[in-house]
């Protein structure tokens, strides 16, 4: 499927996403997440694809879910729509090609977590990081109940996650989230010049070593076990009200 809020562009070997909704902070969509679930697994029998960038448009990276269409989609008003979100954490969590992320901006939610699934990430010191899971009434997703804490430690994801303490960009890379913190206008050119260099590596040792150093079937068993939860919680009174509260103050 395609969708115009997602660019897909193809240029040595890089195969690059990329938010194009700034108007809405480039909030996702069903139909976004699809395209973009669609681009990654065509990706991993194309040879001709190498490396995946991900890039916005924008002030933000991305402001996560579009609480609107995800709630719509989700409370079954969609009629019969397929919920894409699902295959695009699962497209990430199995990709066979390298995903590098170039956050020139402010990211929220599954715009954070899914940098737990990219294996290279550069970020905007200015950017800030949050994840109001809790606040939401929701847990985590996308297998970042196993990644943060991997990464970060467990205190200080458990502030990202329990207190909603943002991360700031600047201490990305201090906190093992980011290879490189940089002005926000030299983010991306950073984060294309890296996937071109992996692309011009040898492609099935690049492979190899990647599928040694992850394991997809852990991670999708966390985020099953994850999604299991957070569908419960979709129908909680506490999940229900805060919905509530944020749509009323759009």
């Amino acid at each position: 499927m395609s969708d115009a809020h997602i660019l897909i562009a193809r240029e040595a070997g890089v195969l690059e996403l990329r938010f194009n909704r700034p108007e809405k902070k480039n909030a996702i969509t069903n139909a976004m997440y699809g395209a973009m679930a669609d681009a990654i697994f065509a990706a991993d029998g194309d040879a001709e694809v190498r490396a995946i960038l991900f890039t916005a448009t924008g002030d933000f990276f991305t402001a996560g879910n579009d609480i609107a269409d995800f709630a719509a989609t989700s409370g079954g008003a969609i009629a019969g729509a397929p919920r894409h979100v699902g295959r695009f954490l699962e497209a990430c969590i199995r990709a066979e090609k390298p995903l590098i992320a170039a956050v020139q901006g402010h990211a929220v939610g599954v715009g954070v977590t899914m940098l737990f699934q990219c294996d290279l990430v550069y970020v905007a010191e200015t950017a800030r990081l949050t994840t109001p899971f809790i606040d939401l009434g929701l847990v985590p997703e996308n297998a970042s109940s196993i990644t943060m804490p991997a990464l970060m430690g467990h205190t200080r994801a458990f502030a990202m996650l329990g207190l909603g303490e943002p991360l700031l960009g600047r201490d990305a890379v201090a906190f093992g989230v980011a290879n490189a913190a940089l002005p926000a206008a030299e983010v991306e050119t950073r984060a294309r010049a890296a996937a071109i260099a992996l692309a011009q590596k040898p492609a099935e040792a690049l492979r190899l070593t990647k599928k040694l150093m992850r394991s997809p079937d852990t991670l999708m068993a966390r985020m099953q076990q994850e999604g299991a939860i957070f569908a419960d919680r979709l129908q909680s009174d506490e999940a229900r009200d805060a919905f509530a509260a944020f749509l009323s103050r759009r």
